[in-house]
């Protein structure tokens, strides 16, 4: 089967296509004729090497979500799955391929009125969201900050604050467009990337969700209320400064709070039944899934140079 895999480290040029062999379901796993695979930020920051220290190799297969049909299963999993819609959680990689190899308890059926396309946009994004206010300890009635909002986390972050009760609800994005369009799908202010401009914006935040780390993430310290949140949920813009928090420490008086959230300590349980919730929403119109643009698989390495030159809004999905 055809697959696409990082050869080398660096640009979008690292990633090539390979022939890889058909995979059989071993026990406990389904195989999964691709129909979707999503494209994420993490899969870029993998291909550019700068995680290379935790043990993502040359060779490596990215994409962590794909959706389309089961067509076998390995001993022990129930037959009936043959022949379903699902959508499934390959790992931290494997998903850029024709077929996949999952196990059953990382997939999630999908309702008959979710495309495969919604559903990789939606499907990891919108647990990241969810969790992540949670682990913020978000309740209805504070302000919010989504920094980072252009992309499918932060797309959904802003939908989930809004519909929960969010007294404001800021985002962080490069244009006025995007600003926009953010505001329709429940964002009540837009600051650039700094966290500047905005008018009659908060002046402070109970619960910064940021998707960008790198760099600038400590300056966003500054904009917590008292008792202020900031829990990180991604790091496309690479890893914070080693002395990040200084500032926490400078701000004493405020009790600031810094969290790193990933879904990966969620159990499977909580995952699998907020999918379930999500997926049911968005198929009857109460969350917005958007699809920045199908391409075919063959076509990743553009899909990555899309997502590196910051064209993205929202999530592109590749199909077999």
């Amino acid at each position: 089967m055809k697959a696409f895999a990082i050869q080398t480290y660096g640009g979008p040029e690292g990633l090539v296509a390979v022939d890889l062999p058909d995979p059989a379901p071993a026990a406990g796993q389904v195989l999964i004729a691709t129909e979707a695979i999503g494209v994420g930020g993490v899969d870029t920051v993998i291909r550019s090497g700068a995680l290379a220290a935790y043990g993502f190799e040359e060779g490596f297969v990215p994409g962590s979500e794909v959706a389309g049909t089961v067509t076998a299963v390995g001993d022990g999993v129930d037959p009936a799955w043959t022949g379903r819609r699902v959508w499934a959680f390959t790992g931290t990689g494997g998903g850029y391929v024709e077929q996949a190899a999952v196990p059953v308890g990382e997939i999630v059926p999908l309702p008959e009125d979710l495309s495969a396309v919604d559903a990789v946009t939606l499907g990891s994004a919108g647990v990241v969201a969810h969790f992540g206010l949670r682990h913020a300890h978000f309740a209805p009635g504070e302000t919010v900050l989504v920094r980072g909002a252009a992309g499918s986390i932060g797309i959904t972050a802003v939908q989930l604050a809004a519909r929960a009760g969010a007294a404001a609800v800021a985002v962080t994005t490069s244009s006025a467009e995007r600003g926009e369009k953010l505001r329709r799908l429940g964002a009540t202010h837009v600051l650039d990337r700094s966290g500047g401009g905005g008018e009659d914006a908060p002046a402070g935040y109970d619960v910064i969700i940021d998707v960008v780390a790198g760099k600038d993430m400590p300056s966003f310290f500054d904009r917590l209320r008292p008792n202020g949140r900031l829990v990180a949920v991604g790091a496309v813009a690479g890893q914070p400064p080693a002395d990040f928090g200084a500032r926490i420490m400078a701000a004493f008086q405020k009790s600031l709070s810094f969290a790193a959230f990933s879904a990966a300590t969620v159990p499977g349980a909580d995952r699998y039944a907020v999918r379930r919730e999500q997926f049911a929403a968005a198929g009857r119109g109460e969350i917005e899934t958007v699809v920045h643009e199908v391409l075919p698989l063959d076509a990743a390495v553009l899909a990555h140079r899309k997502t590196d030159a910051g064209e993205v809004f929202g999530r592109i999905v590749l199909t077999p």
